[in-house]
């Protein structure tokens, strides 16, 4: 491939004082990351456990392989026209393995970095400045780390590594295509390769560029266009004609469903001109159906630990916007805002204690074990009248003791019966606690609160 030429091409060595040459030291460099990966202070001991001579390095000059020696020669490399150096390699390679350059895939990721890195300034010779490592969307869902963008582009034949480069951890990866793409037609020499990119290729500014400049491009739509909306609302009311283009035995699963894929051109294309095919695969539906239906299992039982919470005796969720809270982080950790809606109903259960007459503290909390309370209650039921005064329309006076009761007793139980009426209450407890006493009071009592129909306890 001509490495060693190339390095001596783009990194010369100008200090006459040097013993090792920067392309020298780079090249055994490489060689060492290929058969052991070691630190850089550990070169000396990873080129001594072998032959000397298969590293490029005179054993003579062994002892001037030290970690600073490495390092300023790196430093020599990245003032180094990196991008040209890189570009002849590859076509180095390209012409030795007879790789054809005509379909290219993109794709970046996310590298994560420990530690502040406050001192990021330019290099103090050259002046370029280092991608810099910061904070960013990460991809390995570690965002408390800062990290830097890796771009890497491979030929479709064999995986060949065609192109990569590195950017700052807070770039966006839609605005890199259209460097990475003109670098690429720079090494194939020509522009109508097929250049392959997931959804964030799927702009009108990096699609334009491309078609003008004579380029082929496949890349995955994004749910955010307004083409998928339309297309999933067309298939509620219409069948489009699937064309079968791929159909072969599960790859996974030797007894499985066998992997058929069908394709559909769009008639109307996207928005900005460009052909869109739609695909289906059997396979990629019933994967995508079983993660469905276990993520929404998994909420599901989330939403009902989180209703315990909320139900608890000593609960610490209170309040709405703390519950619409856990609800959207359940929604959002499962993916489910499209399948699962969740609605917060405010319903209040009270129950009524009295202090003295006629005055009730309301205490929101939920009534437990209603039934024997109720029964406790209609038991003691007075069996006397009490002395009160005439009751008039300036001046109601106080009521009879019999007369309060019945309706006390169903307005305490009005909630856990079902109810907001307390005469439909007090028949309801006079059917399934028969009482001589309360039945008759509460008949007495009707002439007030309108018509009850009131049943009368066996004996």
């Amino acid at each position: 491939m001509g490495l060693a030429e190339l390095l001596e091409k783009y990194v010369p060595t100008t200090d006459p004082r040097c013993r090792v040459p920067h392309a020298k030291a780079l090249g055994m460099l490489l060689r060492s990351i290929v058969v052991e990966r070691e630190p850089i202070y550990r070169a000396q001991e990873t080129v001594h456990g072998f032959a000397t001579g298969l590293f490029g390095i005179a054993s003579g000059n062994l002892k001037s392989l030290s970690d600073d020696r490495l390092g300023r020669a790196l430093d020599r490399l990245f003032e180094a026209d990196r991008a040209a150096l890189l570009t002849e390699v590859v076509l180095a390679v390209a012409k030795r393995f007879a790789v054809q350059l005509q379909q290219l895939h993109n794709d970046s990721t996310s590298i994560s970095f420990c530690g502040q890195y406050r001192d990021q300034s330019p290099s103090s010779r050259s002046g370029k400045r280092a991608p810099a490592i910061t904070y960013g969307y990460s991809k390995q869902h570690r965002p408390d780390l800062k990290q830097l963008l890796f771009i890497l582009t491979t030929d479709a034949d064999g995986g060949v590594p065609v192109q990569f480069r590195t950017a700052d951890g807070n770039t966006n990866d839609s605005i890199t295509h259209i460097e990475t793409w003109n670098t690429l037609r720079t090494v194939a020499g020509r522009a109508d390769f097929l250049y392959v990119a997931d959804s964030k290729l799927c702009s009108q500014d990096n699609l334009s560029f491309i078609d003008r400049a004579g380029g082929r491009f496949v890349t995955v739509m994004p749910r955010s266009r307004r083409e998928d909306k339309l297309f999933h609302k067309w298939l509620q009311t219409e069948t489009p004609s699937w064309e079968l283009v791929w159909d072969r035995p599960s790859v996974r699963h030797r007894y499985g469903p066998r992997d058929v894929w069908s394709v559909y051109r769009d008639p109307v294309g996207s928005a900005e001109g460009f052909v869109i095919i739609w695909v289906w695969s059997t396979l990629l539906t019933l994967r995508q159906q079983a993660r469905r239906h276990r993520n929404i299992a998994t909420a599901i039982e989330a939403l009902t630990a989180l209703r315990r919470r909320i139900l608890g005796p000593r609960s610490r969720v209170r309040g709405g916007p703390r519950i619409d809270l856990g609800v959207e982080l359940i929604l959002e950790k499962n993916r489910l805002r499209r399948y699962l809606k969740v609605k917060r109903i405010p319903r209040p259960e009270h129950t009524f204690k009295q202090t003295h007459s006629h005055n009730h503290s309301v205490r929101s909390t939920v009534m437990m074990c209603w039934i024997p309370r109720a029964a406790t209650g209609i038991s003691r039921f007075p069996r006397r009248r009490h002395t009160y005064v005439p009751r008039s329309l300036t001046a109601p006076g106080w009521h009879d003791a019999r007369d309060v009761a019945p309706r006390h007793i169903a307005f305490c139980y009005c909630d856990s019966i079902g109810t907001r009426e307390f005469t439909y209450a007090a028949q309801y407890l006079t059917c399934m606690f028969p009482c001589q006493r309360f039945t008759d009071s509460l008949a007495a009592t009707c002439d007030d609160s309108g018509p009850v129909w009131v049943a009368t306890p066996s004996p």
